[in-house]
Formats: structure tokens, sequence, C-alpha cells
């Protein structure tokens, strides 16, 4: 088995969040977060996967996030109301409103680094090229130094494409 992985300099994201905990929510706050990925496979044309092609399709995914307030959509005690061009978001008696073009809702219970680094591990297995023997996925979010969360997804053989 063989394993490629790509962390660098530009895969990463500003954005600001809140968690929501059983006793509370968090102040609204922003981190740095630095994005890699590994990808477990066969070989195919001598490769697991091109390191170009792969650096782009992370890069992508973080730009999507990059200088935005990320909020879960999935989170039982938050009431989000988009209106026209702004989202309103509640929760624990507070209240944001934010302009829509700032604002990543997410389809994620919450915006800790563990869910932040599955919801980028199922978008990136969305973009997969086909024909990739894949047995293993990774994505590692670190929102601070010394602080990362590691998805890791075994890919079923039926996934990995011949």
């Amino acid at each position: 088995m063989d394993r490629v992985q790509v962390s660098q300099d530009n895969l990463v994201f500003c954005a600001g969040h809140f968690m929501i905990f059983p006793q509370g929510s968090e102040p609204l706050h922003g981190h740095n977060y630095r994005v890699a990925v590994a990808l477990e496979g066969e070989l195919r044309d001598d490769m697991v996967m091109d390191f170009i092609a792969l650096k782009r399709l992370v890069k992508a995914l973080v730009e999507e996030l990059d200088h935005r307030v990320l909020l879960p959509a999935e989170h039982p005690r938050l009431r989000l109301r988009i209106e026209e061009d702004q989202v309103e978001a509640e929760v624990d008696h507070k209240r944001y409103v934010f302009p829509l073009e700032d604002v990543r809702i997410l389809p994620i219970p919450n915006t800790s680094a563990e869910w932040l680094a599955r919801y980028l591990a199922g978008r990136l297995r969305a973009r997969l090229p086909e024909g990739l023997r894949l047995h293993a996925l990774e994505v590692e979010v670190e929102e601070s130094f010394g602080q990362r969360a590691i998805h890791r997804e075994v890919l079923h053989a039926a996934a990995a494409t011949p």
C-alpha cells in the first residue's frame, strides 16, 4: 500500500466560528486553519494520485471557507434565518447578523475541527477523479499550533475503481 500526502503553507483558511456546547456557546472568534490530506491506495500509472491535481483540489476546498464565518446547519439549538442578503443566527440568547456572502452554512452539527475535517473529507471524496485505486483518505485540520483533528475514512473496495 502506498500513501501520498499534501500539506503546504497555501492549504490554509482563515475563518470565524463559535462552538455550541451543552452548557452554552463560546464567543465568536477565528482561527488560521491548516489542512493536510493523505490518500492511501494502489499505484496507477506509477502514482496513487498526481500531487499537482491533489493540491489543486484541496486548495479549491479551503478557498470556499476562507475569510468566512462558518455556521453549522445541523445543530438543534442554532436557529438560522436567511433573508435577502443576510444571515441571522441565534443561539443561547445571542443574536448575530452577517452578510450572506461572508457566511458558509455547513451541513454539520458543530464547527469543531473534527467536524470540519469530516466535512472536507466528504467534499474531497466527491471531487476525486475516477479511476483511482484508493483504500483510505485522511484529512487533518489544525486550528492552532499543536491542536488538530484528523478524520480517516477507509474506502470500500467497490468505491475504488479499477
